[in-house]
């Protein structure tokens, strides 16, 4: 296999609060995984780029926005196993200056020099990127490539996400991760026991997660979303979370990305404070990577005149 078999390590958190609730917390470090194929993106892309070379693919295609962690994960990949790759980017407006955006954008720059060629098509566009028609024209347009939906999740990325928890975390009676397009979850909740809570934490306002999550897990009834630390939607963030963010980073050592890992920390955190976890009990949570995202949340921070990310 192209990719190698990897396991991350678990990582204890050692805060007053948890010393004062007396629960355990720990968080599995899936963003050590690789330099820049990052945390689920590694796990999503491993049998997606086996199958592609299995299928005798030249060039791997997928789509995402201006700072998809999943677009830069792609580029990385390719560059590392000798596949071209085509990024469909959401936003026609960013290729019509495409120098100034390379600039502005330290994701979208990052995948351009490990060789992503980019395709910027409107908003409207972008939200037929799983239309049979739309599909074909791309096929059209860039043959013989191996087309990857955004964000990562198909079958094959459910496949590898089951590979994140290891035999040792069945001593866990929580299971906390972030939420995006349903697919970590999918594969964590296929994956663990049946005594274990899966709790995902939406990046994204809304409950339609849960279709999509039921498309990919078996008959399992433990997991819910928790859909209160969204902060508004997705990449949405204020001076609360930030404060969070840089703090926890300070106290622990321990990166979060505002977008994902920060917000499902803060939410983590605050159910402790709010006595939700029984005593004594021992909580797991998955950090999922797209710390390479803090640069580009920088920028908009500083047009807001917000503080900044550490």
């Amino acid at each position: 296999m192209l990719f190698k078999k990897v396991k991350s390590t678990n990582q204890q958190i050692s805060l007053p609060i948890l010393e004062n609730k007396k629960i355990s917390l720990f968080v599995k470090r899936e963003d050590q995984l690789h330099p820049t194929i990052s945390g689920n993106k590694y796990r999503k892309l491993a049998f997606n780029i086996e199958e592609a070379r299995r299928q005798k693919k030249q060039q791997l295609l997928t789509f995402g926005g201006a700072y998809s962690n999943h677009i830069l994960a792609t580029a990385a990949a390719g560059f590392e196993f000798g596949f071209k790759t085509i990024g469909i980017i959401r936003g026609d407006e960013l290729g019509k200056d495409l120098k100034k955006t390379l600039e502005n954008n330290a994701t979208l720059s990052a995948a351009k020099e490990l060789g992503m060629q980019f395709k910027f098509i409107s908003r409207s566009d972008f939200r037929l990127k799983t239309e049979i028609s739309f599909l074909e024209k791309l096929q059209s347009e860039f043959p013989d490539s191996y087309v990857i939906p955004e964000g990562g999740t198909n079958d094959l990325a459910i496949k590898g996400c089951e590979e994140i928890l290891v035999e040792k975390d069945n001593q866990f009676d929580y299971i906390g991760v972030a939420v995006g397009t349903g697919g970590t979850i999918s594969g964590i909740i296929n994956s663990a026991s049946e005594a274990q809570q899966i709790l995902g934490f939406p990046a994204l306002k809304g409950s339609f997660l849960e279709g999509e999550i039921n498309k990919y897990i078996t008959d399992k009834s433990n997991w819910k979303l928790i859909l209160d630390y969204h902060f508004g939607g997705y990449a949405k963030i204020n001076s609360e979370l930030i404060t969070f963010i840089n703090t926890f980073q300070e106290e622990t050592n321990l990166p979060l990305d505002p977008v994902y890992t920060g917000k499902m920390m803060f939410g983590v955190l605050d159910m402790i404070q709010k006595d939700v976890f029984p005593e004594n009990s021992k909580i797991l949570i998955i950090h999922t990577g797209g710390l390479q995202g803090i640069k580009g949340m920088n920028e908009l921070l500083k047009k807001k005149g917000l503080p900044l990310l550490k």
